[in-house]
């Protein structure tokens, strides 16, 4: 895990950790795996973010440790570790996931 915090993105990209869903629910019940399930993930690394016409830092809006959504496409996966999955996305395809 140390290797991966030093992993910083470039630009408005972001590094994500996929979670992964529950094969039983709480209850011991085993969950379809047809069943549609969102995709989320933990944010594990963010880059600096873009720059705008003039050269002005546009920051990212989400930082380490925020939930998010992930698209069923679009990311590029990276492999970091065996037994976890890591995608890197442009900030503008992921959805926070806010929690109360």
């Amino acid at each position: 895990m140390a290797a991966i915090r030093r992993l910083i993105p470039s630009f408005n990209r972001v590094l994500v950790e996929k979670v992964v869903q529950p094969k039983k629910s709480a209850g011991g019940i085993l969950l379809p795996e047809t069943s549609k399930q969102l995709n989320s993930g933990k944010v594990i690394a963010v880059g600096p973010g873009s720059r705008d016409k003039e050269g002005k830092l546009i920051p990212v809006a989400l930082k380490e440790g925020d939930h998010v959504l992930l698209p069923e496409y679009g990311g590029l996966e990276v492999k970091l570790a065996p037994e976890k999955e890591y995608v890197t996305y442009f900030t503008i395809l992921l959805l926070q996931l806010l929690v109360f």
